[in-house]
């Protein structure tokens, strides 16, 4: 017999055999300290069967738990489940038999945490529980119903709380079915001429808006009868309905007049439902629709998304009737973001016109204010002079004549750039970036030149740009912020200290940079925080250990502390925030010593030397290593490389190259180690070789227009746009009839050198009597 009043649970045997590796079962007990805190146990019922297991609990006592086990005809299987305590420890339970036969079971409490609780105490002792106890029954059956039920104990009363997880819907479905019926509804909603029977609680549990109306003072709390203005009255019944059911079917007939009217009554869960399945419906046919439609409804999500799906499928939209039909604020809106994905501002252009064209007679009073949001000096040459410079429409207002002027003088004067920065300069931004590699200057044929190719790693083609406005060996380069810097070097009769900048995007050389302090050929260039650092190499008196940095931000070059070794044909890299200078030569000798600059401390420190002397090699940064390849030393030019290794300060040879190269250039792009270029001893040459760590082999991939020696090189991020491929990116350099219609303007026009010099005694070092030079006399490969 059960002692008190248990509360008893009747499970059928043969759902609740379970192997006795069962899992426990998670319990969960309540947070809070109260004592006495009563026990929580999910509750199911049903009939009884003839074989059962039973659980009881007694809670008399002071805490006193008693747990038995009853068996009918089969055995009682093990099981066992999880107590939390209201303290946070954790105790186990487990109910299995013991072996004895009359003994149905046996009951171990072990914890995680001191406690009272006995441990292997059979089924029928007592033990002293804490305060608070909450488990979980095995989940024998699953056809019972689920509960809860709570046993307290205050003093020596006892009291049996059940919670159902069924009675809310179970409320809500019987009121709806009297709602139906027009049963003991207090309000009814007048939309239009429907009349719409509800329960003001119903009402005001759902909708912030209708609380409000009949909790307050307003007229509408005390009246039978309330209309309801400007909303659609299915919606209406449809959110009516949502109140009593918790469902709801949102649909393109319907989705319309349901997010104006959850807006109103305040109904947040069903605005954001039908926000997300507008998301669903974008579509370069009707984003603009949709776009418009969640501003006036405030749904800023929504928003967000349809101006990206417009500014990303910008071709297509343009070509829909939902555009033709834009609003002019709306248009000029859209004109004004810098994130239409296009493939050139002529297309931009194109849009406005179109625009135009649908009615042109009370729409050409726009032209000047549409214009101006077109990036016109963004546009190439030839489309600005033979498309826009020729449109009646354009050239009959003076204002669009003055656009036009200001894009010609951006063009046409480089140098006055910096000084013509504004939105309509400004390029917009793309979706996606590629990289490109370029090579510049160098030496070949005799002479210094100015030319410069772009190679695409995709295809492996190198395609001529536009060249440099002066001819360089011995270049440095380096990138910031998506422009190269064309740093130093000798155009055959001197040695410079000019520096000129490359964007990528337009193909033109820009001469506005300012000068280094020192003039400075074979030198070494690396960018570092966004500054350019000039390192090293000669200004034909001698061999300098002078660096300075240049900030593009102010144009300026700055000194900064000296290395502590002379180095010309240094190769540089940056790597963990420092910047390293490796080998060179001191007009001497080839260098091994390599040296490190910390910007943070303004000082150069000397590291691990490499295994080999090198002068005008290749050094990069690459996959946490640096590499140095080629060069230069005492006698001959090299193949091998090594690596060093930051963290052990140490060389490491790596795999030779296929070729000797001095004056090479390395970079990395695509995750790939690239030497281009160079000179073997005998030629100069224009093959170019890949890296590969996996295999550790180098590889040839193709070759440069030009042959090079002590050119530069730079990887340049370049913009991707939706449907446009690779080369688009670059305007080809193409002196074509639109361009020479005003591109004959520019008095610094380049143009190349018809004759040729020896090479130059500065690429290699100062003259001495012991000062080698390439044989140029003989023939090339």
């Amino acid at each position: 017999m059960l002692p008190h009043f248990p509360m008893e649970l009747d499970i059928p045997s043969n759902a609740t055999r379970r192997s006795s590796s069962a899992s426990p079962l998670p319990i969960q007990s309540s947070s809070h300290g109260l004592s006495p805190v009563s026990p929580s146990i999910p509750y199911s019922s049903h009939n009884t069967p003839s074989h059962s297991y039973t659980r009881s609990i007694d809670t008399s006592g002071e805490g006193t738990a008693l747990v038995t086990a009853l068996e009918a005809e089969s055995p009682i299987s093990s099981y066992s489940s999880s107590i939390n305590l209201s303290q946070g420890n954790e105790y186990s339970l487990h109910l299995h038999r013991c072996g004895q036969s009359r003994c149905p079971g046996q009951l171990d409490l072990t914890s995680s945490a001191p406690c009272s609780l006995s441990n292997r105490v059979h089924l029928g002792d007592r033990c002293r529980l804490p305060d608070s106890v909450g488990f979980e029954t095995p989940p024998c059956c699953n056809s019972l119903r689920r509960g809860t039920v709570t046993v307290s104990t205050p003093s020596s009363q006892h009291r049996l709380s059940y919670v159902s997880e069924f009675h809310s819907r179970n409320s809500l479905d019987a009121m709806n079915v009297l709602r139906k019926n027009k049963e003991l509804c207090d309000v009814v909603l007048l939309v239009d001429s429907k009349k719409i029977y509800a329960h003001r609680v119903v009402l005001a549990a759902s909708s912030p808006y209708f609380k409000a109306m009949f909790a307050g003072e307003l007229a509408e709390s005390r009246q039978m009868e309330v209309k309801l203005f400007d909303l659609d009255p299915n919606a209406v019944e449809t959110l009516v309905n949502f109140c009593y059911t918790s469902r709801i079917q949102v649909e393109v007939k319907n989705v319309q007049a349901l997010l104006p009217a959850a807006c109103l009554l305040q109904m947040t869960e069903i605005k954001v439902i039908c926000c997300e399945f507008l998301k669903r419906q974008l579509d370069p046919s009707n984003c603009l629709g949709i776009r418009a439609f969640a501003d006036t409804h405030s749904c800023t999500d929504l928003l967000k998304m349809a101006d990206r799906f417009v500014h990303q499928n910008f071709l297509e939209v343009v070509e829909s009737e939902e555009f033709r039909l834009l609003p002019v604020s709306q248009l000029i809106e859209l004109l004004s973001s810098d994130d239409l994905s296009v493939r050139g501002e002529e297309q931009v252009y194109l849009a406005v016109m179109r625009w135009l064209q649908h009615d042109l007679t009370s729409r050409q009073k726009h032209l000047p204010l549409l214009l101006q949001h077109v990036r016109l000096p963004l546009l190439t040459p030839k489309f600005l002079v033979d498309v826009v410079g020729a449109s009646a429409l354009v050239r009959s207002n003076e204002f669009c004549r003055d656009l036009i002027d200001e894009a010609k003088n951006y063009l046409l004067l480089p140098q006055e750039r910096s000084r013509m920065q504004g939105p309509r300069t400004r390029p917009r931004k793309p979706v996606a970036f590629g990289e490109a590699l370029f090579a510049v200057g160098g030496w070949c044929s005799g002479d210094a030149i100015a030319s410069a190719e772009r190679y695409d790693p995709r295809t492996h083609e190198w395609t001529l740009v536009a060249p440099m406005n002066k001819q360089r060996c011995g270049v440095g380069v380096g990138v910031v912020n998506d422009l190269l810097y064309a740093v130093g070097g000798h155009d055959g009769q001197s040695y410079l200290n000019s520096v000129e900048r490359y964007d990528p995007h337009t193909n033109m050389w820009s001469a506005d940079v300012a000068p280094t302090n020192t003039c400075r050929t074979s030198v070494g260039v690396a960018v570092l925080d966004s500054f350019l650092y000039a390192v090293g190499g000669q200004d034909g008196v001698t061999c300098l250990n002078l660096v300075e940095r240049y900030d593009p931000v102010i144009n300026k070059w700055t000194k900064v502390a000296n290395m502590s070794t002379r180095r010309l044909g240094v190769g540089v890299a940056v790597i963990n925030g420092q910047l390293y200078a490796v080998g060179g030569s001191d007009s001497q000798h080839p260098l091994a010593t390599v040296e490190h600059y910390d910007p943070r401390v303004g000082s150069w420190y000397r590291i691990a030397s490499m295994s080999a002397r090198r002068k005008h090699l290749g050094v990069a940064a690459f996959g946490g290593f640096i590499y140095a390849v080629g060069g230069r030393d005492d006698s001959t030019e090299l193949s091998s490389a090594e690596c060093y290794d930051v963290r052990a300060n140490a060389w490491c040879p790596v795999v030779a190259m296929t070729s000797r190269r001095s004056g090479v250039g390395l970079t990395v792009i695509r995750n790939q180690l690239i030497a281009i270029g160079g000179f073997d001893g005998a030629s100069y040459l224009k093959s170019v070789e890949v890296y590969d760590p996996d295999s550790a082999c180098w590889r040839l991939q193709g070759s440069m227009n030009s042959r090079r020696l002590g050119g530069g090189v730079g990887v340049v991020r370049l913009a991707s746009y939706p449907g446009c491929c690779g080369d688009a990116n670059v305007i080809a350099y193409d002196m074509d009839t639109a361009f020479e219609q005003f591109i004959s303007l520019r008095h610094h026009h380049h143009h190349h050198h018809q004759h040729h010099h020896q090479p130059p005694p500065s690429f290699y070092e100062v003259p001495t009597s012991s000062t080698s030079i390439p044989d140029v006399s003989q023939s090339s490969r």
